[in-house]
């Protein structure tokens, strides 16, 4: 709770914020209650169900937490030292964030496998309440970021991060319905490693792009690249390509391109070709190095270029 204060309070003192800040502000301090609430409730009464969604909600959390601060961040100028400027900032909070869920699932689905063989008596209308109560917050989180969810990558992804956080809490009631008509106890633990699964899922696709975008991974196919900047007229081949994504929009290439002898005004021309072809295939900035017959190697990929 004291999270949810925190950032009322940081909201109060921010000027000029715009409404899809205003509305992420929002939804954290309501998915921060949720997670607080469900994390007690499902200690103190011994579910496994609630404790699973508790983590499901934290990690939602702290996604949203991360779409506020890389829009805060996003207005920072470049610096000589920064010269790229701070937008790999989320990156390195995504690939924090879908770690840490994956050690906090695996903690839950030891203590879920064992209550498997050795069930709970839980209280299910407690359990149902609370699930009831985290189910119309997380709907609530969603339908204000719904309107801002079109225009940007970020919010979107706390959109959808915000329906999974309802599809979640719609298992929690419908495990304690299931408790409390059936008597049967198990269903808390095994509903828990089914959210448990999908939470798994959806950490290791976050993980796995966040981990691609800090090793450079190229996001673009460099063969597609080859072929659309040796069509240009004038161009003899092209090597020592690199490509990478600096953030979730932003992919760079620089690359060596062969011409022959020709006068800087002529190279110019060429440049501005490539660099128009390669914004068609999503490359957002580009450097491109003429040369007449200076590098030996001619492969499209080299580890020294």
């Amino acid at each position: 709770m004291l999270c949810g204060i925190g950032v009322l309070v940081v909201a109060r003192r921010v000027r000029g914020i715009g409404s899809a800040s205003r509305h992420l502000l929002y939804s954290i301090v309501i998915n921060s209650a949720i997670t607080v609430i469900e994390l007690v409730i499902g200690v103190l009464t011994g579910s496994m169900l609630l404790i699973s969604d508790a983590v499901h909600n934290l990690g939602d959390t702290l996604s949203l937490g991360v779409s506020y601060v890389a829009k805060l961040v996003a207005g920072r100028r470049a610096s000589l030292r920064y010269t790229f400027g701070y937008r790999r900032a989320e990156v390195l909070a995504a690939f924090f964030n879908s770690t840490l869920l994956l050690v906090l699932s695996a903690i839950v689905v030891v203590e879920a496998v064992s209550k498997l063989f050795h069930p709970a008596i839980v209280e299910a209308r407690v359990i149902g309440f609370v699930g009831f109560v985290a189910l119309v917050g997380n709907l609530v989180s969603a339908l204000l970021l719904r309107e801002h969810a079109s225009g940007s990558l970020n919010i979107r992804s706390a959109y959808l991060h915000l329906l999974s956080d309802t599809l979640s809490s719609v298992i929690v009631v419908l495990g304690a319905l299931v408790v409390k008509y059936t008597g049967l106890y198990f269903f808390d633990p095994l509903a828990s490693i089914i959210i448990i699964l999908y939470i798994v899922v959806e950490a290791v696709s976050v993980l796995r792009e966040s981990a691609e975008i800090l090793m450079e991974a190229a996001p673009i196919d460099l063969e597609k690249v080859r072929r659309e900047i040796e069509s240009v007229p004038g161009v003899l081949n092209v090597h020592h390509c690199h490509a990478w994504r600096l953030g979730e929009k932003d992919v760079l290439l620089e690359c060596h391109v062969e011409v022959k002898d020709m006068p800087l005004s002529k190279a110019q021309g060429i440049i501005n070709e490539i660099e128009a072809r390669l914004r068609r295939i999503g490359v957002t900035h580009a450097t491109i190095q003429l040369e007449t017959n200076k590098c030996q190697e001619k492969d499209l990929v080299c580890e020294q270029g």
